[in-house]
């Protein structure tokens, strides 16, 4: 049996390749993954190792605020210079340095653009001499306030020089410096990890990025000889108490390292996700070529069974053939995962900024992520055409034997089943009732979901496709593409169903983001009563900023009516992170955000006191009057008195508390993040625009545009989402091409006689051709359908879970649809090329021969 198999495999090279490569494209994703997160991960590693090398010991202030870097910068704690002397003091301490390093220092190119940064921090701390790891390559240390050094990285990118005159934003308004000195790591590196680096003098470093002389971030203390960096550790501990964090540099580093890498295992689940898609567009794939090749081999597996051959000896003969095209695809798919990682990678690290990447290594997760589901995805799929091929009787093979449609009805029950439980499991979760589970829940409610109407979509493909097919009808070769496409439901319902899954999960995200877009656009048009907003594109944690002069200054150009500033930053409220905004007018809560009270007043809000959401009062158990301890990132813990309370609005939702305007000086980031115009009636926008615009000279994160245009910049965040979604999905999309080939050449090499007979009475290769085209057509177009119904169905029930959180507008796309409709049609043309060039060169006399 094991030589029967090899010789067979051998035979159908071609064909088992196609589905082969099914599994390639899902373990290239599968493996690339994991090589990118792990080639980022020690990446990191050697990056933090560096950048701490020359720490034995570091004393840090913990933080008022703990924080999540993707929920904004989170500020340490303050050193005192009283803690500085208290290190310097302890008995094993050589040397104790007082340092500043805080992200926020923003660099004005000498396009007179700041220099973005998407990922590594933008740092402003003090200059504390040259070392093994740090060199000056250019100029001198700065010695004046009004000087500063910078990295080279940062220099190349903003194209500046030693003696340039440049603009930094701090926490203060543009300030400006002169650069004396340029410079650079150990091993000829330019930056350490991508990171912007501007080192000012301590005083200034101090004023700028701790808003407070005399303080600093930490300290870096170095163990005197003899003594090792836990015994300093320990010492230094004890001496300034528990109020400080003491750590080693190599607990430093490990932490540092963890803390990147805990996001990177996030964007790794998102990378599997898409693999998981188009793993699962690979099994119908494969499902379909075993099932069509234990139909062509049915004489031959009868006649097995004639000689002998047990219902186990059949079935492990296929599922040998599985295993073996498994193996293959999961060293393949390896290989090019390890050059998609590799590229990626690459890729990121000059996104970040040209960080010096680790080698790439194949980690054994890698390695047994492709081959384990390289074997699991293959075996599967062809399990099912194995116990098939066990069931055929003996007597086949004595007989020419067609394989025959069977009844439907057990495959029909078992779709409905299917997908009444993806259904239940979508209910649960977009209803939220699945508690902690809703991702999960709502994640297997789609997966059930899909596999119940693959299974449901041979009872529909013969109607549906007959009038798909009804378009080509007054055609020959048309007729004869639609009645072959019909022929047998089964497997055109399971190559359809590849390119349902693709086509739906789009389809499903545009009408969610459509939806969205639509919803927030909408509501942002009838609530924000305000013709100009500023605000800039946030391209990290840190939001854009800008001036609170820009404010006073706005209110004073003619037709003015009221201009708002908006503040916003984590705050600890009863031992829970809050996010907490301040305005500078409470007056704009009603008239330009257009929130109600639900209690108390919110038109005015005095040093003490604080408003609260009417969702947040709920949960917390406060009323007016209610007295609230927070504390912000900086400063003491401040007791609030509730004065009002507001209903929640989805523009405003992410506000729980208000603020006074003075309480944000006490904020991570004391400056305001947007900002909103009201023009008086009758004042065009044209007229008081430019005037704010000048005023923004010294802020060029931010701009002022109009409320309209201002809503189009954000809704455009969610188009280039859905942009990236479908280039990911668009790998599924490409392995249900190959199924649609697949399934056409398997038809062919099935139909062989009867091509050979059409050509015989009188079918031209060209009207061959022509039937294959439409046969594949019919097929792409019949599950492009299946998708853009599914997708919307499920696109709809997300946007209907929303409705409580402001997406309110169900948006079908019906453009787009007939987009993927027609892109489906191309897809069916491209897909029958090469079958329709081999059915058209068959040669006649062979065809009628063949067996």
């Amino acid at each position: 049996m094991f030589r029967a198999t090899l010789k067979s495999l051998l035979a159908r090279k071609v064909r088992l390749m196609l589905s082969g490569l099914a599994v390639v494209l899902g373990v290239m994703f599968v493996s690339g993954a994991f090589v990118l997160t792990d080639t980022l991960g020690r990446t990191f590693d050697q990056i933090f190792a560096d950048a701490y090398e020359e720490v034995d010991v570091s004393v840090a202030a913990k933080p008022k605020v703990q924080g999540n870097e993707l929920e904004g910068p989170q500020l340490a704690g303050p050193v005192p210079a009283a803690a500085l002397q208290t290190v310097q003091s302890v008995d094993g301490v050589a040397e104790a340095t007082g340092v500043v390093a805080a992200d926020g220092a923003r660099l004005i190119g000498s396009n007179g653009k700041v220099v973005a940064s998407f990922g590594p921090p933008q740092l402003g701390g003090n200059w504390v001499g040259e070392s093994d790891l740090v060199q000056l390559r250019e100029g001198r240390e700065p010695q004046a306030d009004d000087e500063i050094v910078i990295n080279k990285g940062l220099a190349t990118t903003a194209d500046v020089a030693v003696g340039d005159r440049v603009g930094v934003l701090t926490l203060q308004p543009r300030k400006d410096f002169t650069i004396v000195g340029i410079f650079g790591y150990s091993g000829d590196r330019d930056s350490m990890g991508g990171a912007n680096e501007i080192m000012f003098t301590t005083p200034a470093a101090q004023e700028l990025m701790l808003g407070e002389p005399d303080v600093y971030t930490n300290i870096v203390a170095t163990a005197a000889t003899g003594v090792s960096d836990e015994q300093l550790r320990d010492s230094v501990a004890a001496a300034v108490g528990d109020a400080y964090d003491v750590k080693t540099g190599e607990q430093l580093s490990a932490d540092a390292a963890a803390g990147l890498k805990e996001g990177l295992s996030f964007f790794n689940r998102i990378l599997l996700g898409f693999a998981a898609v188009a793993l699962l567009v690979g099994t119908f794939l494969i499902l379909n070529t075993f099932s069509i090749i234990v139909a062509q081999r049915t004489r031959e597996l009868a006649l097995l069974r004639a000689v002998g051959a047990s219902g186990k000896q059949i079935i492990g003969s296929v599922v040998m053939e599985a295993i073996a095209i498994g193996l293959i695809a999961a060293v393949f798919g390896l290989a090019a995962g390890i050059g998609i990682g590799a590229l990626l990678a690459y890729l990121f690290s000059n996104l970040a900024g040209g960080m010096t990447l680790a080698g790439i290594a194949v980690p054994a997760s890698a390695v047994i992520g492709a081959f384990g589901v390289g074997l699991v995805i293959t075996v599967l799929a062809a399990l099912l055409p194995a116990l098939r091929a066990a069931r055929i009787p003996p007597i086949a093979a004595m007989q020419d034997v067609a394989t025959p449609d069977r009844p439907l009805t057990k495959i029909t029950i078992a779709g409905a089943v299917v997908t009444a439980i993806g259904a239940i499991l979508l209910f649960l979760g977009l209803g939220g009732y699945a508690d902690s589970n809703t991702l999960a829940t709502i994640l297997g409610g789609v997966l059930f979901a899909f596999i119940g109407v693959a299974l449901l979509t041979p009872l529909i493909s013969k109607p549906v496709v007959a009038a798909l097919g009804a378009v080509f009808s007054g055609w020959v070769p048309g007729k004869l593409g639609r009645l072959n496409s019909g022929r047998n439901p089964r497997r055109t319902a399971i190559t359809a169903a590849a390119l349902m899954v693709g086509i739906a999960l789009v389809t499903g995200i545009t009408v969610i983001l459509d939806s969205a877009k639509s919803s927030i656009s909408g509501l942002a048009q009838d609530t924000v009563k305000a013709e100009l907003v500023i605000a800039g594109a946030q391209s990290g944690p840190r939001p854009p900023t800008f001036d609170p002069a820009v404010l006073d200054e706005a209110k004073a150009i003619p037709g003015v009516r009221l201009v708002d500033g908006l503040y916003g930053d984590m705050s600890l409220v009863d031992g829970k992170r809050t996010y907490t905004g301040a305005v500078t007018e409470p007056a704009a809560l009603r008239q330009v955000y257009s929130l109600t009270a639900s209690a108390g007043t919110i038109d005015r809000l005095g040093p003490g006191e604080l408003l609260v959401s009417t969702d947040t009062a709920k949960d917390r158990g406060l009323s007016v009057g209610s007295t609230v301890p927070i504390q912000f990132a900086r400063g003491e813990a401040q007791t609030f008195t509730v004065t009002g309370i507001f209903d929640d609005s989805p523009l405003f939702t992410g506000v729980q508390m208000v603020v006074p305007t003075q309480s944000a000086a006490d904020f991570a980031i004391p400056q305001p993040i947007q900002g909103f115009v009201q023009l008086e009636s009758g004042t065009a926008v044209d007229q008081v625009q430019p005037r704010v615009e000048a005023l923004l000279a010294n802020s060029p994160e931010v701009s002022v545009v109009s409320l309209d245009a201002y809503i189009e910049q954000q809704a455009g965040q969610l188009d280039s989402l859905l942009t990236m979604i479908r280039i990911l999905l668009a790998l599924a999309i490409v392995i249900a091409v190959l199924g649609i080939i697949n399934t056409l050449a398997l038809s062919v090499l099935e139909r062989t006689r009867e091509l050979g007979l059409l050509r015989a009475i009188g079918l031209k290769r060209s009207q061959t051709m022509g039937m294959i085209t439409v046969e594949a057509v019919v097929i792409s177009v019949f599950g492009a359908l299946l998708g853009v119904v599914v997708g919307t169905g499920l696109g709809a029930a997300v946007v209907e879970a929303l409705r409580d959180e402001g997406i309110t507008d169900l948006v079908l796309p019906w453009g787009q649809m007939g987009v993927f409709l027609g892109l489906a049609a191309l897809i069916g043309v491209i897909a029958a090329v090469l079958p329709a060039i081999r059915a058209a060169r068959i040669n006649v006399l062979g065809a009628i021969a063949h067996d």
